[in-house]
């Protein structure tokens, strides 16, 4: 894995920020933080692996990691950094972002922003949220422009984004989808996986089971009818789907909601 797809039109909902604290040389850690997203900013030297994919790590460097991604490092000492454990609402079209890059000329003002979030967490939640929307807006236009795009979104996959969302609850096709964007079937491939970096289907389905983690995490909607707002009223389809993209039955996920906020240490020892 080296990029991601984050939506950032709405603030984080925090779980921790802190100091991260590790090693010493050749010590190894593996993990996933199964909901939430991993946001760290470097001041050491190590190795990291994402989903098979090896990164350097350097001082300076900031890597953002989606939820239930397997991440190993390789410590060459004693390593402290800068963390953040988050949830990102998907609203919004998402930002390609790299998963570790050099935050350059920003550093300073980034790791003023989340120093600034650390001393808010957690007496002060809905401030130290701001700093780090902030620096997560701030590191999504760290790529160079040639690696990013400058323009605005064409209108036919403005109108496919709107489109799936006001009817993520009923059948859609990728068919009706180009029809109401007035592009062939072709064209709105080829647009909407230069804007997302996906296809129309695999973005419908992600979203769908988005939407579904959300209501089974923070309703108290019966799961068929989870099921039923987001496309899926079969049941046992709804269930595999679960399986497959959220990695757990639609009762683990609802029994395994994470508790965001609230007190705790600031600082991590492994």
């Amino acid at each position: 894995m080296h990029t991601v797809l984050a939506h950032l039109d709405e603030p984080p909902a925090l779980a921790a920020v802190g100091i991260g604290v590790h090693g010493p040389a050749g010590h190894v850690d593996m993990f996933s933080l199964p909901g939430l997203w991993q946001f760290h900013l470097y001041s050491y030297e190590a190795d990291l692996t994402v989903n098979g994919a090896a990164h350097l790590i350097r001082p300076g460097r900031v890597s953002l990691v989606p939820p239930g991604t397997q991440v190993r490092y390789l410590y060459r000492g004693r390593s402290e950094h800068l963390y953040v454990h988050l949830r990102l609402e998907p609203a919004g079209a998402p930002a390609r972002i790299p998963v570790i890059q050099d935050a350059g000329p920003e550093l300073p003002a980034l790791t003023a922003q989340l120093r600034q979030a650390l001393a808010a967490w957690p007496h002060t939640p809905a401030r130290a949220a701001a700093e780090v929307w902030a620096a997560l807006w701030r590191v999504a236009h760290l790529a160079p422009p040639k690696t990013r795009s400058t323009q605005t979104v064409h209108p036919a996959v403005a109108t496919a984004l709107s489109l799936i969302e006001t009817r993520l609850a009923e059948p859609l096709t990728v068919a009706e989808i180009a029809k109401a964007a007035g592009v062939s079937h072709n064209h709105l491939t080829r647009l909407f996986r230069a804007t997302t970096g996906e296809t129309v289907v695999g973005y419908l389905r992600a979203r769908r089971m988005e939407r579904a983690r959300h209501f089974l995490r923070a309703t108290t909607l019966s799961i068929p009818a989870v099921a039923a707002s987001v496309g899926i009223p079969d049941l046992q389809a709804f269930n595999k789907a679960c399986r497959r993209e959220l990695g757990a039955a639609p009762r683990s996920i609802r029994a395994a909601q994470p508790v965001i906020g609230g007190g705790g240490t600031n600082v991590e020892h492994v």
